[in-house]
């Protein structure tokens, strides 16, 4: 499975971005897609998740009511849409996949990786 992430960029404090992950390859292996965020220093978060169908999303805490996850099958690709972005947001996104179909909010549970797309809100 392969995972490309784009859709980062710069933005301001209280603006949008969008995300989105497309899958390539054994798309099978992709029941669950999540995305994690990582500042320099700091382990690597959960920030949301979903099931294979999109029925069941997860978000942590300090997203919740602000950002939202979606994915599209036929299109093997999952979004991230972030509203009221803070400064505290500011990080390297990454999606992930896992074939399990349980969702889990421990980085070290997924198997797959994209590279990374960095977002900086600034103040």
């Amino acid at each position: 499975v392969q995972l490309q992430a784009y859709g980062g960029g710069l933005v301001q404090a209280g603006g949008s971005l969008r995300l989105s992950c497309a899958a390539s390859g054994r798309t099978s292996s992709t029941n669950v897609m999540a995305w994690f965020r990582q500042v320099p220093g700091k382990e690597r978060e959960f920030v949301s998740a979903v099931t294979w169908n999109g029925g069941s999303t997860y978000y942590a805490d300090s997203v919740k009511g602000r950002f939202t996850i979606s994915r599209d099958n036929a299109k093997n690709t999952v979004y991230l849409q972030m509203d009221s972005l803070k400064p505290e947001d500011t990080a390297v996104y990454y999606c992930a996949a896992r074939a399990a179909t349980v969702v889990t909010y421990s980085h070290r549970q997924y198997r797959y990786w994209g590279q990374g797309t960095l977002v900086t809100v600034s103040s």
